[in-house]
């Protein structure tokens, strides 16, 4: 008995520390959400776990039990071969997978419907407009009503919705913020919608999700959400900074770059987005520009 002491402690150390190395990971993801479409999801994220975990525990708690009993030593279980129907046990066997199908669709269509990306966040403030476009492989913003547009970096204000359209300029991307809820995702030709908000001051990071040749794994961004005022702030000094987005600058930033660092514009020739999105990228610079 001594003997096996020290191996019980180890064992008892390696788990809370394999325990402890886990916590870090929800420090910045799903489980950590600092929005309202980011608190719901995790809501329906623990729920879906809850209720799998009511079969799956009862499950291996009745495998140990039966193993234990119907070991060869127990001279009291009994071997009944021509036993061969239970209403009871069909009907446990069939209520419970039924159950939690029910009980899964149920939180599935409940949730798709209040989480559906399109539909507005209820809030008394006007939401704010941000176009997103994804390139080969960096994301460009491009703020419709401030004229200004960033590559692999958002400023938003707290408290307020955000309302993003996207689309692609070639492959399809994923479009994801984890602390914020919802990947969605972007399309050549294609127009999506997303409405997220941040509640809390802080920085977030951002990510392509979708696997779209070497390169994607470099499509990262910051998302900083801030007071208004500090907001309106950052738009005056992105203005004030310069920089024009025009077709030459556009057609520079749609060749495929890995790891592009952070750029913002201050000014815009035109809104490239709705080009875009329909399809007649290539108007938007002649093939001397693109060259």
């Amino acid at each position: 008995m001594n003997a096996n002491k020290p191996s019980r402690k180890w064992v008892r150390i390696i788990a809370v520390i394999a325990g402890g190395l886990t916590l870090p990971s929800c420090g910045e993801g799903v489980l950590d959400p600092h929005g309202p479409v980011g608190a719901a999801e995790r809501v329906i994220l623990y729920d879906a776990t809850a209720i799998m975990l009511a079969v799956v525990v009862p499950v291996i708690l009745l495998t140990l039990i039966f193993a234990w009993w119907f070991r060869d030593s127990n001279r009291r279980a009994s071997y009944r071969p021509d036993w061969e129907y239970s209403g009871t046990i069909e009907l446990i066997v069939w209520a419970i997978p039924a159950l939690v199908i029910l009980f899964l669709g149920g939180i599935a269509w409940i949730g798709s419907h209040e989480l559906d990306p399109p539909k507005p966040l209820v809030s008394k403030r006007a939401p704010l407009e941000i176009e997103v476009v994804s390139l080969d492989w960096r994301w460009l913003f491009i703020y419709r009503n401030e004229r200004i547009a960033t590559v692999n970096h958002l400023v938003v204000p707290t408290g307020v919705p955000v309302h993003f359209r996207l689309t692609s300029t070639s492959v399809m991307n994923s479009f994801f913020i984890p602390q914020l809820g919802t990947q969605i995702y972007t399309m050549a030709g294609m127009t999506t919608q997303l409405n997220l908000q941040a509640d809390q001051a802080g920085t977030y990071q951002g990510l392509s999700a979708q696997f779209s040749r070497p390169g994607f794994s470099d499509m990262r961004f910051t998302l900083v959400a801030d007071s208004s005022e500090n907001f309106a702030r950052w738009v005056h000094d992105v203005r004030a900074r310069g920089g024009v987005l025009d077709g030459t600058v556009f057609a520079q930033l749609a060749l495929p770059t890995r790891g592009a660092g952070e750029l913002t514009f201050g000014a815009l020739v035109d809104d490239p987005f709705d080009t875009i999105a329909n399809g007649h990228l290539a108007t938007l610079w002649s093939p001397e520009e693109a060259l």
